[in-house]
């Protein structure tokens, strides 16, 4: 029987009890057929008030982390200790995104669930509980005890790794070393394999303008990344690079590339949100996206929506679960993929 994917809420004060149930709901038919199987992890009251909201159409039965799931069902991440107001920012949320977090890598580690995918939290409510983590990612490398982990963010053919992702600008060079350019390599190639690209190319992305020109604006491009990108050739991968970062990501769209390594977070952070957020023209407010975040070197899959818990619009019902639909089909292809 097809194992389920986990969706973590993430702060229950932002809108992801909002989109969890609303792609549920647009994902009925699968849930029904048993082409898919979700549970939910989170906070009780949150869910059923955006159920009772937005798809009350819903049966969410409530289970316990060692019993029987039904295809759609939802696991309490803990004891509700204060009351939550949609919007507004409390360590009692940042508890319970980290709850759901911790619940949700237990089950993957014993195999009961086959992926996380996990909704937005909030770094500040997260801290304000007392654990001091910069985001999913750092959360989730101690969690499951795996250090090297790497941030690959997607959205169609956009597939875009990262060599630092949360880290000052200032300290990116001492970070793009030989030895992780070559793991953020090896994850990249070995994800797109798994996505069911038979022989991927990949491109780096230069840290300088026009790869330091030279030497004129910095040797990093030269005397770091360009034996790396020789060493994997070598090895038998199909790298290109480094490549300036004013044209790979063009290069990439047009499909001459299946991805690309970014050294930083803003490089790749921001030719895929361009194109993932759709801005309306009357308003200039942006009112849907797409795109999916990707842990890569955990030793679960983890998926995620690539957004933020958007407390301005949490609770009005105007949030896309365009995204969070995205991540679980991500999650879902590599978990196959994987047991395959």
């Amino acid at each position: 029987m097809k194992r389920h994917l986990a969706i973590t809420m993430g702060d229950p004060a932002g809108i992801g009890p909002e989109i969890i149930v609303k792609a549920c709901s647009a994902l009925s038919a699968q849930l029904a057929s048993g082409a898919l199987r979700l549970l939910i992890i989170g906070h009780a009251t949150a869910l059923e008030q955006a159920r009772a909201a937005f798809a009350p159409e819903l049966k969410m039965p409530i289970v316990s982390a060692d019993g029987a799931w039904p295809a759609l069902a939802f696991l309490p991440a803990g004891e509700e200790r204060a009351p939550i107001r949609l919007g507004q920012l409390s360590p009692e949320c940042g508890r319970f995104a980290f709850l759901a977090i911790e619940q949700g890598v237990r089950l993957a580690q014993t195999g009961r669930v086959a992926a996380l995918v996990t909704a937005p939290l909030n770094k500040e409510a997260l801290n304000d509980a007392g654990y001091h983590y910069a985001g999913h990612t750092e959360m989730l490398a101690e969690l499951t005890g795996r250090k090297g982990s790497v941030m690959m963010l997607a959205h169609g053919n956009m597939r875009v790794s990262h060599v630092t992702t949360h880290v000052a600008l200032e300290d990116v060079p001492k970070r793009i070393t030989p030895e992780r350019i070559r793991l953020v390599l090896d994850l990249t190639q070995d994800a797109l394999l798994r996505l069911g690209i038979a022989k991927p190319h990949i491109a780096v992305a230069a840290l300088n303008p026009h790869a330091g020109e030279g030497g004129l604006f910095g040797r990093q491009d030269i005397d770091v990344v360009a034996p790396t990108i020789a060493k994997a050739n070598a090895d038998g991968l199909h790298v290109s690079g480094p490549v300036p970062g004013d044209t790979v990501f063009v290069k990439l769209r047009a499909g001459q590339y299946d991805a690309v390594v970014a050294m930083y977070h803003d490089q790749g952070h921001i030719p895929v949100k361009l194109l993932g957020f759709n801005v309306n023209p009357e308003t200039g407010k942006w009112d849907a996206l797409s795109g999916v975040n990707i842990t890569l070197g955990l030793p679960v899959i983890r998926t995620s929506v690539d957004h933020g818990t958007a407390f301005d619009i949490a609770g009005k019902g105007i949030a896309s679960e365009r995204s969070l639909i995205e991540a679980i089909e991500y999650a879902e292809q590599l978990a196959t993929e994987k047991s395959a």
